[in-house]
């Protein structure tokens, strides 16, 4: 047992690229990502495990082909420097990385794929300079990264938008407190609220500022919030 963690932390600490080394480097890259985005998607960011788990393991990978071009190309002669070029690919993918990003008004849909690119360009490096069985494992990983972690996601209910709830009511309101409590039986999270009042009508606009899931009932919490005072009308807003 003590020779089995005595070699993995030689794994984990040589600066040589090795098989073993790789392997280790890739599945605590792609932990330690996951786990930051598994925190964001909890309190509802667009940006999930996913996601921080192919940038983190695509910055493991060229950080292991950085490493490994001088073990393998130390031969060169004239001072020949392969990083030069591998440099380069991995600042300009991001551009071809931001076209697959939508933003709309509603939602920013493509992180995802976007940082599936940029690993992908971290893929092709460690082929380029020979490293195919090092390219093969992080292709692995980023498979298993792409569909396990989606099905845990999703079978935790972890999608959450955020939303503006607009509401229009005939009267001074005093306080925002009863939809407070309504959102809470809900599962709605507010997270900020604005007023404007009108005394001269007398007329109270409210837009809550919220956090639901996906399969949230919407037409139920409206009936809800219509209930606790007379209102005029009630929408739903995708502008953040």
């Amino acid at each position: 047992m003590l020779s089995f963690i005595e070699q993995l932390n030689a794994f984990m600490t040589t600066t040589d690229v090795t098989i073993g080394s790789a392997t280790c480097k890739l599945a605590v890259s792609a932990l330690f990502g996951g786990a930051i985005g598994f925190e964001r998607k909890r309190k509802g960011q667009i940006a999930g495990s996913r996601t921080f788990a192919l940038i983190s393991m695509g910055a493991t990978l060229a950080m292991l082909v950085s490493c490994a071009i001088p073990q393998l190309f130390s031969h060169l002669a004239n001072g020949g420097d392969p990083a030069r070029i591998a440099a380069q690919v991995i600042s300009g993918i991001g551009f071809l990385g931001a076209g697959a990003i939508i933003q709309t008004k509603a939602s920013v849909r493509g992180l995802t794929t976007a940082a599936g690119i940029w690993v992908s360009a971290g893929i092709g490096l460690a082929v380029g300079i020979g490293l195919y069985a090092i390219a093969f494992i992080a292709m692995i990983f980023i498979l298993i990264t792409l569909i396990v972690i989606n099905n845990i996601e999703n079978k935790m209910n972890f999608e959450w938008e955020s939303h503006i709830i607009a509401i229009e009511l005939p009267l001074i309101i005093d306080s925002i407190e009863c939809y407070r409590l309504v959102f809470e039986q809900h599962a709605v999270k507010m997270h900020e609220w604005y007023i404007d009042v009108d005394y001269s009508k007398p007329l109270s606009s409210i837009k809550f500022v919220v956090q639901m899931r996906e399969n949230a009932d919407i037409l139920r919490l409206f009936d809800d919030m219509q209930k606790l005072h007379t209102t005029n009308n009630i929408s739903l807003q995708n502008e953040i």
